[in-house]
């Protein structure tokens, strides 16, 4: 019974402190169903190439380019579309070792919440960074050249973030599936 208590607090305490990091203005306030057919193809086209022109999208939805143009406008407006970015290669950029780091902090208080995503969106190496659930708190993609450089990056990027209490490495040995296309 003391124990179940005791991982209830931890439960909601890691809760807690996720919802710190979450702002209301996050909480769906556009949704799917303010979209319609043409833009959810629209949308669909540029996850594949955002490169096509407003002349090119429109001859394949079907529309003038005018509206077109309103449209995607209005969708970056809305937030459905953040940015638009260039996928580079991580191996000709001599960044081929990904690796996924679980960071487990030293206590769970909002102070040292924020500050530990503070400090990691600093370090160039974090890629990707994700508060999760269960055994750790976040959840890293560290893209480095190799090993050396991984464990300088332990060492002296991880190693100078006060807040955190332990670390678990997974290296990638191949990557399988890589998309940033949001399935819609």
């Amino acid at each position: 019974m003391i124990l179940e208590v005791t991982t209830t607090k931890y439960v909601v305490k890691r809760i807690i402190i996720f919802y710190t990091f979450v702002s209301n203005q996050f909480l769906d306030k556009f949704s799917m169903s303010n979209l319609d057919q043409i833009d959810v193809q629209l949308l669909r086209l540029l996850q594949l190439n955002a490169n096509l022109t407003s002349k090119e999208l429109a001859n394949k939805v079907n529309l003038s380019t005018t509206p077109v143009f309103e449209r995607i406008k209005r969708l970056e407006r809305n937030g459905y579309i953040k940015k638009y970015v260039a996928v580079l290669d991580a191996e000709k950029l001599e960044k081929g070792l990904t690796v996924f780091c679980n960071i487990k902090l030293k206590q769970h208080t909002k102070d040292i919440g924020h500050n530990f995503v503070k400090e990691i969106k600093s370090i160039k190496e974090v890629t990707e960074c994700y508060n999760i659930s269960g055994d750790f708190d976040f959840l890293l993609k560290v893209q480095v050249k190799d090993m050396l450089h991984y464990q300088d990056f332990v060492l002296n990027g991880l190693g100078s973030v006060k807040s955190v209490g332990s670390t678990h490495s997974t290296f990638v040995m191949g990557e399988i599936k890589n998309t940033y296309a949001i399935p819609i």
